[in-house]
């Protein structure tokens, strides 16, 4: 499985989760009620200023001090020095076989629940959290009695905001199982995700390895985040509450220096490295917090305070300058045309709204309300660092295929610069051993030739056409071993186009082929005329050979920067990549005769001039030769 398929397998697995997650959220955790309750909305509270101790606590039967409240009212301030609360509920006739009571949400670290003077519930802890969600079983012969509920708190928020739903108590029991439950799938869903990442570490190189476990680290805090500030999760595991915010701040501790890590992974250290240095300062903090988490935890939490100034007011700050350096350099990359900061400013955006329009509602409402909305933009936020990363593993599997084409073809182009050596080195050596013998043999022929009758004679004229062949072939290595260019000029590249044109007209002619010429006459560049007429009736003579029947054969030029651009194109029965790639190799023609040196030759020819060819061809469309030089004045 390569790297781009896993990081869409674990999309389509992200995807998934979240959508399971959207569909099963009860109707009872969507605020619908359960079938044949009784909703009451209406209470009294009066504060306790006794200090009376947990323990020792007796239900106030007087009716003095009580203060009318509802379910859209807000919540009691507590004044100063008062830690206690009394809330009273008048309950209604119980009909069901098995009556219960569902508080919505009370605030408070401790709590007791009379009916009359008789304790039927008792609950206390000692750590931060203190939103609760109770379901009280109550018995038939409470009915019309009235219920009081005793709240201490060690924050500032205290008292009943929800309304409290009397009904049959197996009924009720889904709804309180179920609430807040789409928290913890989708908490556990980033948990399995982020799991799922990291055991796929093994298959990925150095190169990558920082980016994915950094994100995977990002996604695992974030679904302990969500897991340990969920309600479900005090609400069932009351007894672990500590455990629980400790395994919060840890997630937190590690979800801050992850992220910045993740972040200059993708958009580089920042102006004068200030990313990276944040990122060193975010990891020592993180482990100042841990360490004083674990003495605080030795300690049997006698450093409660300090341990918040620093893992709450502290650590705020620097998330607050976090997210502004990180936000600044997204948008900063968003503006010069980032793809990667496009994506991080929208992700972060979305997040950043959604969490704004909690807090507006949560104003709106005067506090009373229950943030749901940034749940949706983490979604978004970490959808956005997924497809990020995606992209990332994308690039870098182009990056390797074009490496890879590259790789091939300096490869071709060396093994083909090895033969030509070995071939120029043979040529220069052989060709003057092999030439003088030639001429020699050549010239008693034709002596011999001249005494024979005219059936002999027509042989000897064979033998020393096929002699001519030969004294052609050596002549193109020894051009080849040694292209002199003895007379270099400037050559006005319309003016000698035009001459090759009138030397191969009538051959294309014969062929059924027509040339046709464009050229600009103020292009010029620096060779050797002769070699010039040399090279380029070599690759014309081929395209008018390639022509099957009727045909045409294009010529034109221009100036591109500082280069002089000649293009030939025939449409002829063109050629595969594989005849393609061996062009100018020795020995290799697509002509029954040909030896292919005649294309070897003319490559060599460009190359002393310092120019460049190279063809583009399709089977059956035809051929373009692209010949580049460099441009002189005129």
């Amino acid at each position: 499985m390569t790297k781009s398929r896993v990081t869409e397998f674990l999309a389509s697995v992200f995807t998934g989760i979240v959508l399971l997650t959207l569909l099963f959220v009860p109707a009872t955790a969507r605020g619908q009620s359960p079938l044949d309750t009784i909703k009451i909305t209406e209470w009294a509270y009066k504060w306790d200023s006794q200090g009376t101790s947990f323990d020792g606590t007796q239900a106030p039967v007087g009716a003095d001090g009580w203060i009318p409240a509802n379910e859209k009212g807000d919540m009691p301030v507590k004044p100063e020095g008062v830690s206690a609360l009394w809330v009273k509920i008048e309950l209604p006739r119980l009909d069901w076989d098995e009556p219960g009571m569902l508080i919505g949400k009370l605030y408070g670290h401790r709590i007791e629940i009379f009916t009359d003077e008789r304790k039927i519930y008792k609950a206390g802890h000692t750590y931060v959290y203190d939103k609760n969600r109770l379901l009280i079983p109550l018995s038939a012969k409470e009915s019309g009695k009235t219920v009081y509920i005793h709240i201490e708190t060690d924050s500032d928020r205290i008292g009943l905001q929800k309304n409290v739903n009397i009904g049959d108590y197996q009924a009720l029991l889904p709804g309180y199982v179920k609430s807040n439950l789409t928290d913890i799938l989708l908490g556990f869903s980033f948990v399995f995700i982020a799991l799922l990442m990291l055991i796929c570490t093994v298959f990925l190189n150095r190169v990558q390895l920082a980016k994915w476990i950094s994100l995977s680290l990002v996604i695992l805090a974030i679904g302990m985040l969500m897991i340990g500030s969920s309600q479900f999760t005090y609400t069932f595991f009351e007894d672990q509450g500590k455990w629980i915010e400790s395994l919060f701040d840890l997630a937190l501790l590690v979800f801050l220096p992850t992220l910045t890590v993740y972040f200059e992974q993708i958009l580089g250290h920042g102006a004068w490295s200030l990313l990276t240095k944040y990122r060193w300062f975010q990891i020592g903090f993180s482990v100042l917090c841990v360490l004083f988490q674990l003495v605080n935890h030795l300690a049997s939490y006698r450093y409660d305070k300090a341990y918040y100034f620093m893992t709450v007011t502290m650590l705020g700050l620097t998330m607050l300058i976090q997210f502004v350096l990180l936000i600044g350099m997204a948008a900063t990359h968003a503006l010069k045309g980032s793809k990667d900061g496009v994506t991080l400013t929208t992700g972060i955006g979305l997040f950043a709204a959604s969490g704004i329009v909690d807090l507006l509602v949560f104003y709106a409402k005067n506090e009373q309300y229950e943030f749901i909305y940034w749940k949706f933009g983490i979604v978004c936020f970490v959808t956005s660092l997924i497809i990020i990363l995606g992209r990332g593993f994308a690039r870098d599997h182009e990056k390797i295929v074009k490496y890879s084409k590259e790789l091939v073809m300096y490869n071709n182009e060396l093994q083909r610069a090895e033969k030509m050596e070995i071939i120029s080195d043979l040529a220069a050596s052989v060709a003057h051993e092999v030439r003088n013998p030639l001429q020699v043999t050549r010239g008693f022929l034709q002596l011999a030739a001249e005494k024979l009758d005219q059936k002999e004679k027509g042989y000897m004229n064979m033998a020393i056409e096929e002699l001519d062949r030969a004294s052609n072939i050596i002549t193109d290595f020894l051009t080849f071993a040694k292209p002199q260019l003895e007379h270099i000029t400037s050559l006005n590249i319309c003016q000698e186009l035009k001459q090759i044109e009138g030397i191969l007209v009538p051959l294309a002619n014969l062929q059924g082929g027509e040339i046709t010429l464009e050229v600009p006459e103020d292009l010029y560049i620096e060779g050797n005329s002769s070699k010039f007429k040399q090279a380029f009736i070599n690759i014309i003579k081929n395209s008018i050979e390639a022509l099957d029947g009727q045909g045409q054969i294009q010529i034109w030029a221009y100036k591109q920067k500082t280069e002089v651009w000649i293009h030939i194109r025939d449409n002829g029965e063109g050629m595969e990549t594989k005849e393609l790639s061996k062009l100018g190799e020795p020995y290799f023609s697509t002509k029954t005769k040909g030896t292919g040196l005649g294309l070897m030759v003319t490559f060599r020819i460009i190359e002393v001039m310092h120019g460049r060819l190279e063809f583009k061809s399709e089977k059956g469309v035809g051929t373009e030769a692209i010949v580049r030089f460099p441009s002189i004045p005129g």
